[in-house]
């Protein structure tokens, strides 16, 4: 994912160590906080409701949930400190990273006066997003009360759009943006950051509820067969947002298909892409083999198969889509600057251009729904054959 601002084309620049840890684990904290709750609040908590499953293995994934989301929190508390310091470390002339740790510094930061021009603070900005932050974290870590899990769905609702607000925040210009490319430069960003996390931490979420399987009665895997179905639904939203506001970001920085081997940072671009093409096919993998026996399974009351498929095979696979996921973010730190040549101006959408790419995104929002009318086909196929 390329989280970096879309602004003039500068020439590539290997980042500090700090700063590689501090992004990284910032937007791991992301996929905690955003991929946690949103995961739960649209697959974990429907599925959860179903009257048919069992309370026991309601109350077993709910608690690991609580503790999941707990965990979230303080990741997410830990990793924005360290990037709210980045910031600093970063701001005007720069400082070493150790000195933009003390708490008089980022006092400072977040206090200064509003550039000419302005119509706020940027520090301003910054301090409305890790109150925001704070928020997130504690609705989060209050979690890890006994207490408090009796409102599990209550806090995790609320930390949801708090945790979206923590990306969005820093997001708005504090001048008026120059053009529509701007705009559009920001809006592309975040729908890449939110769908990137949401797709990476929901897969992490559900690995961590599937490794309580032990604890689970054999009955389990209708329920697991439920949220397996429902995040593939969310899983292919994600896919559609990631690639298209990939595909944006990646023609605002690379201007050619050569500069991707030829270039430091088309390199570790190329990289991105193979590794998130690597989660579109193991994603793939899951809807065209996995679902269908899936359904086959449910369909024929098979509740030892249906076990072994919701809650061995499939997590097998999601577990290297997270590993994948986790190469991603240690990519992301990498990709700042630009492909394009020191003083090549960036290039400015024109009415071909999103002629081109609407047609794209149109093809991709066919191939996406293509793809999930063939899993229900095979998955019918298999029910049929089945009986």
């Amino acid at each position: 994912m390329n989280f970096a601002h879309l602004a003039a084309a500068a020439p590539y620049t290997t980042p500090p160590l700090w700063r590689i840890l501090t992004k990284s684990s910032y937007f791991a904290g992301l996929c905690g906080a955003i991929g946690f709750t949103v995961t739960y609040a649209a697959v974990a908590l429907p599925a959860l409701r179903a009257p048919e499953n069992e309370r026991g293995d309601v109350a077993v994934l709910r608690r690991r949930a609580a503790r999941s989301l707990a965990w979230a929190g303080v990741v997410l508390l830990v990793v924005g400190y360290f990037q709210l310091a980045a910031r600093v470390a970063r701001a005007g002339k720069g400082m070493p990273f150790g000195d933009a740790l003390a708490p008089g510094r980022i006092r400072d930061f977040l206090s200064a006066p509003a550039a000419k021009g302005a119509w706020v603070a940027q520090g301003t900005i910054y301090l409305v997003q890790n109150i925001v932050l704070v928020l997130a974290s504690a609705s989060l870590i209050a979690l890890f009360s006994p207490v408090a899990r009796r409102h599990l769905n209550a806090l995790a609702l609320t930390a949801l759009p708090l945790s979206l607000a923590v990306t969005l925040i820093p997001a708005i210009p504090a001048t008026a943006p120059a053009d529509t490319d701007r705009v559009l430069d920001l809006v592309f960003g975040q729908v890449h950051i939110i769908s990137g996390t949401v797709w990476i931490g929901g897969l992490a979420l559900l690995v961590t509820l599937a490794g309580a399987r032990r604890h689970l009665s054999e009955n389990a895997g209708l329920l697991w067969a439920d949220i397996w179905r429902r995040f593939s639904l969310v899983a292919l939203v994600c896919v559609g947002a990631v690639l298209t506001s990939g595909l944006w970001m990646s023609w605002k920085h690379v201007g050619g298909i050569g500069q991707l081997w030829t270039t430091a940072y088309g390199l570790f671009l190329l990289v991105k892409t193979l590794l998130v093409l690597g989660m579109v096919a193991a994603g793939a993998f899951n809807q065209f083999w996995l679902m269908p026996r899936i359904a086959r399974a449910r369909r024929a009351d098979a509740t030892a198969s249906l076990l072994h498929l919701t809650l061995r095979h499939f997590p097998k696979v999601v577990w290297t889509e997270v590993a994948l996921g986790i190469g991603v973010l240690a990519i992301v730190p990498f990709l700042s600057g630009s492909a394009r040549p020191a003083g090549s101006p960036a290039p400015v959408a024109t009415g071909s251009i999103f002629a081109v790419g609407a047609a794209l995104v149109l093809t991709l929002a066919a191939s996406l729904c293509i793809t999930a009318k063939t899993s229900d086909a095979l998955s019918r196929r298999q029910v049929a054959a089945a009986s």
